[in-house]
């Protein structure tokens, strides 16, 4: 073997543990996220949203769901007009975990 093949084999196992890497921190900050929206979500009577959050692996990444209530998550993160008049009150619980995850992953892919 030559000096071109030993350093093509040493990039491609280097390359191959990064993948790898990368492919674990980003299910690790994904299961993370589902921990945290089901402890900072609003739970209602039942808590059936909160205990709805999923992850969901796309592709190269993850993607964080509620499985259960998925219609309720813009209307709770934002507010909406109630039947007789006024606003409900916003709960902001999903961009405040998003950015979290965002932190988290920087954080882990530079270290």
């Amino acid at each position: 073997m030559d000096i071109a093949d030993e350093i093509t084999k040493a990039l491609s196992e280097y390359s191959e543990e990064v993948a790898e890497n990368l492919e674990a921190i980003k299910k690790e900050v994904a299961e993370e996220t589902v921990e945290l929206l089901k402890s900072t979500s609003p739970s209602g009577r039942r808590g059936k949203y909160a205990k709805g959050w999923r992850m969901k692996k796309d592709g190269t990444g993850y993607y964080v769901y509620n499985a259960t209530d998925y219609r309720l998550t813009h209307l709770l993160e934002r507010g909406h007009a109630k039947v007789n008049g006024g606003r409900t009150k916003a709960q902001p619980h999903i961009a405040q975990a998003e950015r979290e995850a965002i932190e988290k992953i920087g954080v882990r892919i530079q270290t």
